[in-house]
């Protein structure tokens, strides 16, 4: 079975899970899939500059409104339920976690205890990030010693 550690900080819509389980064909797949809270992710300013970038104007103004630390974990929590149940729904074998912290050591980590063959980062555009070369896929890319692909996730 092949095995793909999924990175993502927002839950999976249908058109997600339909991409990641189809990526492979046939294979059977399954799936550790890590939730990193947005609001935990990176600054204020660079969440907001990355929605004005994106043309999101009301998402910038609303960043201030994200939660973060303990605030976050509860929605997080419920995302992750949430992802995991639509991966199983689509057929896939999925466990998963919550990170708090250090989302790319515990990326590093979960790769080399599951064997991964790939790690899919699932998130919205971030520009000043990629730009960069801070986000998590190329972060990662120099760190989990798998193949990394970027994605962007869908809205609903």
């Amino acid at each position: 079975m092949f095995t793909s550690v999924l990175m993502i900080e927002k839950p999976l819509t249908s058109e997600d899970v339909e991409f990641v389980t189809t990526l492979h064909g046939d294979e059977n797949v399954s799936f550790v899939v890590l939730m990193q809270p947005r609001g935990d992710q990176a600054d204020l300013l660079l969440r907001a500059i990355d929605d004005v970038a994106y043309g999101e104007l009301k998402e910038a103004v609303k960043e201030g409104e994200e939660p973060e630390g303990e605030a976050a974990k509860a929605p997080a929590e419920r995302a992750l339920d949430n992802s995991l149940a639509a991966l199983r729904a689509a057929g896939s074998e999925a466990v998963g976690q919550v990170v708090e912290d250090h989302p790319l050591d515990k990326l590093k980590a979960v790769v080399d205890e599951a064997g991964a063959d790939e790690v899919i980062v699932l998130t919205a555009p971030h520009y000043v990030e990629e730009f960069f070369h801070r986000d998590w896929a190329s972060r990662a890319r120099h760190k989990v010693g798998v193949p990394v692909l970027k994605l962007f996730a869908h809205s609903e």
